[in-house]
């Protein structure tokens, strides 16, 4: 499995910038038992209490379904 770690606001922008921006956005979980959902929330809150430094949570929403083959593939979690 092949896999890119984005760690940053600027990694994500940078990645998203090859789409069109009206093209859906879900996120994909579990590459043993792929499942989809939507993106829910964009929030900002320190990584741990006490923390002054800020990190960005992408929140999960509703699962939508299983990961279809092609986008398991894409993501290199096909076998």
């Amino acid at each position: 499995m092949h896999h890119n770690d984005i760690t940053t606001v600027g990694e994500l922008l940078t990645a998203l910038q090859r789409y069109e921006p009206d093209l859906p956005l879900r996120c994909a979980t579990q590459p043993g038992h792929p499942m989809v959902y939507a993106l829910a929330d964009v929030v900002a809150a320190p990584h741990h209490e006490g923390d002054a430094s800020p990190v960005v949570w992408l929140g999960i929403g509703e699962q939508t379904g299983y990961l279809p083959a092609p986008a398991a593939e894409a993501l290199g979690w096909a076998r």
